[in-house]
């Protein structure tokens, strides 16, 4: 059974940095393409950055620039480090897993196709 645990978040001033976390189990990374959403209250879930198994990196360009994913095969863990941080980051941030041989083809606008999901972790943003 795959299970993801967020970790990480938390509240910062404006331009301050997070890391995020997320530690997963039943997955074999080779297999998943892995990424980063984040869902504001009265907005939907937004793509922030994907990661394929082979280290490809995909990001909104609301963070290009700002934030760095990246991922650790041998822990099976899956981070994001967020850099000069906006009020507008403000958000509930989850990390998913899809089964797709490790491909994330247009995984950023798909939330709907990944199969495991993350309980989330809270990242507040103050000016």
């Amino acid at each position: 059974q795959v299970q993801l645990v967020e970790s990480g978040g938390g509240s910062v001033l404006a331009g301050g940095s997070l890391r995020l976390s997320c530690a997963a189990s039943g997955l074999t990374p080779s297999s998943y393409c892995r990424g980063w959403f984040r869902q504001a209250p009265g907005k939907g879930r937004e793509g922030v950055a994907t990661i394929d198994r082979y280290g490809r990196a995909t990001y909104a360009d609301s963070v290009k620039g700002r934030f760095t994913i990246s991922k650790d095969n041998a822990k099976n863990t899956l981070y994001l480090q967020m850099n000069s941080l906006r009020p507008e980051d403000t958000a509930m941030y989850y990390c998913a897993a899809r089964r797709d041989g490790g491909y994330c083809y247009g995984g950023l606008s798909a939330s709907e196709s990944y199969n495991y999901w993350g309980q989330g972790t809270q990242v507040t943003v103050s000016s």
